[in-house]
């Protein structure tokens, strides 16, 4: 059985992973250019590159397009690089 505390490290985790998956599919691009060509602020870019941002769900589909991708394209990605048994579903 999962506790809180179980539940508080997989939410780090797949924020991390997130941020990574950002940053990976960012490239070379600085954030403010990335951020300025799909209307997504700096200030967010960072946070989730630095997984301190959970962001909303329209900013995941904002960064999906902004990378040429689907939504699940994207998601894929992210899942790729998680841990296979992450949940944050207490159990």
């Amino acid at each position: 059985m999962q506790g809180r505390k179980e539940i508080k490290e997989n939410k780090k985790i797949l924020l991390n992973v997130l941020g990574k998956t950002i940053k990976e599919l960012r490239g070379e691009q600085t954030q403010f250019q990335f951020a300025s060509e799909n209307d997504i602020s700096t200030d967010i870019i960072s946070k989730c590159e630095r997984g301190l941002k959970d962001p909303q769900f329209t900013t995941l589909y904002k960064l999906a397009e902004g990378f040429n991708l689907t939504f699940t394209e994207f998601a894929c990605k992210i899942q790729e690089n998680l841990p296979e048994e992450i949940s944050l579903i207490e159990k």
